[in-house]
């Protein structure tokens, strides 16, 4: 049976504790006084203000927190530390933004051993993880293994990145190299696991962060498959804003008498945090670029993140703010992950004050200085309505949140004030002219839906860097160079590309009579490539032969061999449209026995061939002259 333990902290905090749970609060200078509840079960917990350094924690990872100006802990981390710190399993709940990334990673930190360290050589298996920290998305994979390597700069602590988008190679040597702590994404993981190259037989720390989006996203099974394949007497750490029944129910399933802890500040009870303004416009689609634009100039606006449902609705936003003159950029699912990267450190670095966003970007993002989000799009339920205005108003800053509703989303809107709260169930018909919006989002009178030349001061999106990261899956990022195996650009393939570039020279290309020069420099090129008996004037149909293996059907001279046609021309009645009148075009119907050395069924198997592409082009012995 598993003991719950339900922590309400607070920066001096009432919190229930239940008492069948061991007392943790000597670590943090908890203070007992009597609790608002009277309830027998329940004592109260007054969190006496820490830094890092009052807890039993690395004095190395004390001094890379302080030299990163981190010396104050949260509340979920004041009251996560002493508990994960003593071994025992967590589930810890908080708003999104209050600086659950460290509630885990100091413990997980603290509780590995780096090359060199004492005890180091004694492990079971030096060079294999200790650590496993998995998250939903990429993108969160980055942030988490940063935060982590900064809070163990003064110590050899091997962090290693898995998750998908980038090549296998380099990520296959980093765990051969030797890897203390993994980070990545579950189903990466999952490969390397089954490839062998991932071993977690002594992986006694597990982190889930984000658990709630991993059971959104379908990841549960491979996450229960990665726990299955660590040890039992595992230590694990399960994080999240929101916590679903199956979450819990997987939790309880997996861990050992986890302690539940759920932080939230005492002066705000809500579930969205009390330092963002929330704000909603019912706003018309073709109004809503115009309207963002000027929201966009309001005075104050730091970066800014945009949410939009779709990822063609992303992309588009984007471009028509570029045109609009604002530095903006784009992140969702279509893009290649180096392009994906360049936006976010576009934006980290201040490069572009716009990141137009899908929900890929909703989780755990941590950027400094996000003044705005606005969802462009209505959010799909109440979870990710709180996952996206969290990217604001984060360690305590403050933040404007705002949103777009269409007529048609009335109802769903409806259902997340009313779950959230809100007060604003019926929002405002709102137009980019509208007076309020200027007062309620301080935009300058007069202010337009393009961005004055003089404030175009941003260097924008090409001046980050686009790293080749020996992408797979998606190219929307950059093309992929051709591997050595495949065929050459303008070569029939099978796909949409082949047609492009002149590969279908059949039908239209063979009808135009003899103008050789439309075809000179692909025929050039394609004589360089592959050179053939006969006539160096014959026209295109002969480059057809040489893309099927250069076995063409006419004599040595360059003359259609005719002396073997058969005495009645095959029905083709059946045949495809397009290849008729190419078909005609040749001499005797295009009728022509097979060249030496081929089988009679030899053409058969052509024509069935050109049947499965299609229209495609002229048959082989169409293309060359008597």
């Amino acid at each position: 049976m598993t003991t719950d333990q339900t922590v309400d902290q607070q920066p001096r905090t009432d919190a229930a504790v239940d008492p069948a749970v061991p007392d943790f609060r000597t670590a943090a200078d908890a203070v007992p006084t009597e609790s608002p509840t009277g309830s027998r079960r329940a004592t109260s917990v007054q969190a006496v203000d820490a830094s890092f350094a009052d807890f039993d924690v690395r004095p190395e990872i004390v001094a890379a927190l302080a030299a990163a100006g981190i010396t104050q802990p949260f509340p979920i981390q004041a009251m996560t530390l002493p508990v994960a710190l003593s071994g025992h399993d967590i589930i810890g709940q908080a708003k999104t933004g209050t600086g659950k990334t460290l509630g885990f990673g100091v413990p997980l930190l603290h509780r590995v051993i780096a090359p060199g360290e004492p005890g180091y050589e004694q492990l079971a298996a030096p060079g294999e993880p200790q650590a496993l920290v998995v998250v939903p998305t990429r993108e969160l994979a980055v942030q988490v293994a940063g935060d982590l390597a900064m809070a163990s700069t003064g110590r050899k602590v091997r962090i290693v990145q898995v998750y998908g988008g980038r090549a296998y190679e380099p990520q296959v040597e980093a765990l051969k190299r030797g890897a203390d702590v993994v980070v990545g994404t579950p189903g990466r993981m999952i490969d390397l696991l089954n490839q062998r190259h991932l071993r977690l037989n002594h992986a006694t720390e597990v982190v889930l962060d984000e658990a709630d989006e991993m059971l959104d996203l379908g990841f549960l099974p491979d996450v229960e498959k990665l726990l299955a394949a660590t040890p039992a007497n595992r230590h694990t750490m399960l994080f999240s804003a929101t916590m679903p029944g199956a979450v819990v129910a997987m939790a309880r399933r997996y861990m050992s008498q986890p302690t539940h802890i759920r932080a939230s500040a005492p002066d705000d009870e809500g579930q969205t945090v009390k330092n963002i303004k929330q704000v909603a416009y019912r706003a018309h689609a073709l109004d809503k670029v115009e309207l963002l634009a000027r929201i966009l100039q309001a005075r104050g606006r730091g970066l800014t993140i945009v949410f939009a449902r779709t990822k063609r609705t992303a992309a588009k936003v984007a471009d028509d703010l570029v045109e609009r003159g604002f530095a903006a950029g784009a992140i969702h699912g279509d893009l290649g992950q180096g392009a994906r990267e360049q936006a976010l450190r576009a934006f980290r670095h201040g490069k572009v004050d716009v990141l137009v966003a899908t929900d890929v970007a909703a989780r755990g993002i941590d950027v400094e200085d996000v003044t705005h989000v606005i969802n462009y799009q209505c959010p799909e339920d109440e979870k990710t309505y709180l996952h996206r205005t969290g990217r604001t108003g984060r360690a305590g800053n403050k933040g404007t949140a705002v949103t777009f509703v269409d007529w048609d989303d009335l109802p769903r809107w409806g259902l997340i004030d009313k779950a959230l709260g809100l007060g604003i169930p019926a929002p405002v018909e709102t137009y980019s002219s509208s007076p309020h919006v200027y007062t309620d989002l301080d935009i300058p009178e007069g202010t337009k839906g393009r961005l004055p030349k003089s404030q175009q001061t941003r260097a924008g999106l090409g001046a980050e860097v686009l790293e080749d990261l020996g992408e797979t899956g998606k190219r929307g990022g950059g093309a992929r160079p051709p591997r050595a195996d495949e065929r050459p650009a303008g070569r029939r393939d099978g796909g949409r590309d082949a047609g492009r570039d002149g590969a279908r020279d059949g039908g239209r290309t063979a009808s135009r009579g003899a103008a050789a020069t439309a075809g000179a420099p692909r025929a050039a090129a394609d004589a360089d490539a592959a050179p053939r008996e006969g006539d160096a004037g014959e026209r295109t149909g002969e480059g057809r032969r040489r893309r099927r293996g250069g076995r063409g059907r006419t004599g040595g001279d360059g003359a259609a061999r005719t002396d073997q046609a058969p005495a009645q021309a095959p029905d083709r009645s059946s045949e495809p449209r397009a290849e008729r009148p190419a078909r005609e075009a040749a001499p005797d119907g295009g009728a022509s026995a097979p060249a030496d050395g081929e089988s009679a069924g030899a053409p058969r198997r052509r024509r069935r061939r050109r049947s499965r592409d299609g229209a495609a082009g002229a048959p082989a012995d169409a293309g060359s002259d008597a």
